[in-house]
């Protein structure tokens, strides 16, 4: 009995390492997000088309996702694919990776508003060096 243990442990993740990896399709151009309906396998459906960049599908992925939010739902990550890339929009920002479970490249980081922005601009604002000046305070009425 106790033999047998071992090797039902080994073919077990030997299935598991030979399971297809989602991979995120390649269409020059076209944003996808991806969609899980219950009990059926995972599936990326059209969002935009002729998008010039990946920041761009990330912009439509965030539309989606304000949106969904808007109507009441409860969609607080988007996960979507541009060009093979994999896109994750959250409540942090957006990421980039090659794969769902991989490492994830940080892009753009959400500002105190809830903006995206890229995270070196917040960082000038953060240490008192952004390059947008402010306006002077509006001078009170002579009364």
């Amino acid at each position: 009995m106790r033999a047998i243990v071992p090797v039902l442990l080994l073919s077990a993740l030997a299935a598991a390492g030979c399971a297809e990896k989602l991979t995120p399709p390649y269409d020059k151009g076209v944003c996808y997000a991806l969609g899980t309906p219950e009990g059926e396998a995972p599936q990326f459906n059209v969002v935009a088309r002729d998008q010039p960049a990946i920041e761009y599908c990330a912009a439509r992925l965030e539309e989606v996702r304000a949106r969904f939010l808007g109507m009441g739902g409860n969609t607080r990550e988007m996960i979507g694919s541009y060009q093979g890339r994999f896109i994750f929009v959250d409540g942090r920002g957006v990421s980039y990776g090659k794969s769902l479970d991989g490492i994830r490249f940080f892009a753009l980081a959400r500002t105190g508003d809830g903006r995206l922005a890229v995270p070196q601009a917040i960082e000038r604002e953060a240490n008192g060096l952004s390059i947008i000046e402010e306006a002077a305070p509006p001078t009170p009425p002579a009364g």
